[in-house]
């Protein structure tokens, strides 16, 4: 399976105790609603299967993980660190009123007074502001993401129109 074809639902941060299990964040919300029994690690840009013998929910956006085979300390300490999948056919449709900011990547993103910029790869959610990030002529370029910057979203387009700063761009191309 290819990372585009699956959706990230968070990463093993440790092991726990001397039989393999597995400590995951999650950053996915809701993932106890969802019925699985295999996920997909990445290692090192591709996704391997592993299947779920057990999956306990915490508090604080934990869960902890058993998985088939890996039964000792040793082998579960190869995925810490890493990145955890489930195929996009798990993952539930959103109603029409649970859009939010995250789900601009992908986005194109349009300048007022630039044209089309690029394509929104990632966001970052920091405590004051959502941050994108757009290649835009062979440069990174990071622009917030707030009511002031946002004049309109297109959803069925998949366009967001902006109007940066003045300058902005500038400082990214100089």
């Amino acid at each position: 399976m290819d990372i585009e074809d699956s959706f990230r639902i968070g990463s093993i941060i440790k092991t726990k105790g001397l039989k393999g299990e597995l400590q995951l964040y999650v950053d996915f919300d809701n993932l106890e609603l969802i019925d699985f029994n295999a996920i997909f690690i990445d290692m090192a840009g591709k996704l391997v299967p592993y299947f779920v013998e057990s999956v306990k929910y915490h508090h604080n956006n934990t869960a902890y993980l058993f998985l088939e085979d890996l039964d000792t300390i040793e082998k579960a300490s190869r995925l810490v660190k890493k990145d955890v999948y489930l195929p996009n056919k798990l993952k539930p449709k959103k109603k029409k009123g649970d859009f939010t900011l995250m789900d601009l990547a992908g986005f194109i993103a349009v300048d007022i007074n630039e044209g089309e910029l690029g394509e929104i790869t990632g966001i970052q959610e920091l405590p004051q502001q959502y941050i994108a990030t757009v290649h835009y002529k062979n440069c990174e370029v990071l622009f917030p993401l707030n009511e002031e910057i946002i004049k309109s979203i297109d959803v069925v387009k998949g366009i967001v129109l902006v109007d940066l700063p003045d300058g902005l761009l500038d400082i990214y191309l100089d």
